[in-house]
């Protein structure tokens, strides 16, 4: 769970990384994509049918919980798709003592909010509202303090990784307490 993936179509010579979606042990792996107008490899994966080929070169990287059943508590930050990593993580460790924050500019962007326990989830909705926070997971973090003993993951934007980064050292939260993994 949490792992990368290259995808592309067969041939092609394109590809990008994606965390995987789906669970450790679902029948299929997923991923969540959001179209890029303009993308050389979002835009042709919107067109895949069933049955066309694709490459894929993974599962790879080292964003995972190391030891799910340890009872640390979790917080996961993230923005847009960012937080297929946390989805993963969620719906392979039913267990798990976690907090989402996820960062998005519109409601709509709540991806499967429903496999999220309610209390664990919290929308930051910086273009508007019907989320549970109104602004950027920086901005909740400060209204609602850090977590110094939590462990953190964070996925997404390069600019809210290094914000948050920076926050959460600030309240003296370990090194190596914080994971990283920038796409974007």
């Amino acid at each position: 769970a949490g792992q990368c993936a290259n995808l592309g179509l067969a041939g092609s010579g394109l590809n990008r990384e994606y965390s995987t979606y789906s669970a450790e042990r679902a029948p299929t792996v997923s991923f969540l994509i959001r179209r890029v107008e303009g993308g050389l490899v979002s835009a042709e994966l919107a067109n895949v049918r069933p049955g066309d080929a694709l490459e894929l070169d993974g599962p790879y990287g080292e964003f995972c919980i190391p030891e799910p059943g340890d009872g640390r508590r979790y917080v996961f930050v993230a923005t847009g798709t960012g937080i297929a990593p946390f989805h993963s993580f969620v719906t392979s460790y039913p267990g798990l003592d976690y907090k989402i924050l996820h960062g998005i500019r519109h409601a709509e962007e709540c991806y499967d909010r429903a496999d999220y326990d309610p209390q664990r989830y919290v929308a930051c909705v910086s273009g508007g509202g019907g989320g549970e926070f109104t602004g950027r997971v920086c901005d909740y973090l400060t209204a609602h303090g850090v977590e110094r003993e939590a462990v953190y993951f964070l996925c997404g934007n390069r600019m809210m990784i290094n914000d948050v980064y920076d926050l959460l050292r600030e309240h003296r939260v370990s090194g190596s307490n914080i994971y990283t993994e920038t796409f974007f």
